[in-house]
């Protein structure tokens, strides 16, 4: 008899990824294909809750029968009393599950954009870290089609344009570091494979606290959505993200192409060039060139992109605009000039 069918659903998801983790180690610039080291390590990022441990249960299962080695991280963000003693709870439920090495790290949470941007930063820089040090050839996250309909809802809320709603990449991070193998699957299944497998979860209390803004989307926001609209609407966002997404990495090309033809030898760029773009390929220019100079991505907004956009468009002689990142854009004589000032 084979496994649960919510069992059978994640460890597919998860041995996909493998398979592409596989074929994309294997092309690894200046390695020959028989050069490739033997067993690969893949890392799972673990939190304790159902989705991640679904995750770490599936890994372990499935890696070896790749020839992967299989890893597992969690962060302390210390946001919560015992925190510290809830990390060494997963290190152990990942160290029964057979992953090797496991480890729990402990992070500094700042104030920067907010409590939940300021603790995914924090938790992105540690499992940069966590893969630099044991050499992984990729994390895995368990973020779950639920994450991505969420988290399309919020750049909707925001204004940010096509590229917030395109939500998660199941790819992304340096070399591909990082997979989410679940952005297909709801939350459900994920819950009902550690039921039927008698995995431990926690439950975080954040997410249930009203003060966070994911929080009460998840809560209040999307049940009222599909009381309206039906119960499909997670679904449909989800699909509404990789649509996004693809015409967003084409327009992100046009403007990769379009931005060298656009700047002079000092490497400012020419107004009247840059007036002649098509408006959804200009302000991506105008955005690519705010974060060379400095501008955190994550703080960069549509609002401030439309500002530097009028000194392009609106120009009435207007003063210098103050962007994210201490990073100010002015026009200067044709020329418009992106710098740290």
């Amino acid at each position: 008899m084979g496994p649960h069918p919510a069992v059978a659903a994640i460890r597919l998801a998860v041995r996909r990824a493998l398979h592409d983790i596989l074929d994309d180690y294997g092309r690894t610039p200046g390695r020959a294909p028989d050069e490739r080291p033997p067993s690969p390590l893949v890392l799972a990022a673990c939190s304790g809750g159902a989705d991640s441990m679904a995750l770490a249960s599936a890994l372990a299962f499935e890696a070896p029968r790749l020839g992967l080695r299989a890893g597992g991280v969690t962060v302390d963000h210390g946001l919560q009393a015992g925190s510290d003693q809830r990390a060494a709870d997963v290190v152990l439920r990942l160290r029964e599950l057979g992953l090797d090495p496991v480890e729990s790290v402990a992070v500094s949470v700042g104030r920067d954009g907010g409590p939940e941007a300021a603790a995914r930063d924090a938790r992105y820089a540690a499992l940069d870290a966590a893969a630099e040090r044991h050499g992984a050839a990729a994390v895995l996250l368990g973020h779950t089609r639920d994450d991505q309909a969420e988290t399309v809802l919020l750049g909707l809320a925001r204004g940010s344009g096509i590229r917030s709603l395109s939500g998660m990449a199941a790819v992304s991070g340096a070399g591909g570091r990082y997979r989410r193998p679940f952005l297909q699957l709801d939350r459900q299944t994920a819950r009902k494979a550690c039921m039927v497998q008698s995995l431990s979860v926690w439950d975080d209390p954040h997410n249930a606290d009203p003060a966070y803004t994911r929080s009460r989307l998840r809560h209040e926001g999307l049940p009222a959505l599909e009381k309206a609209l039906g119960k499909g609407v997670v679904g449909a966002l989800a699909r509404t993200a990789q649509l996004s997404r693809d015409d967003a990495d084409a327009l992100d090309a046009w403007a990769g192409r379009a931005a060298a033809g656009v700047r002079d030898a000092d490497g400012n760029l020419e107004c009247a060039g840059l007036r002649a773009l098509p408006p959804a390929v200009r302000r991506r220019v105008l955005r690519l060139a705010a974060i060379e100079a400095g501008a955190p991505a994550g703080s960069l907004f549509a609002r401030h992109i439309e500002e530097v956009d009028r000194l392009i468009t609106g120009w009435r002689g207007q003063g210098a605009i103050n962007l994210p990142g201490r990073v100010v854009a002015r026009r200067q004589g044709g020329r418009l000039v992106i710098r740290q000032g």
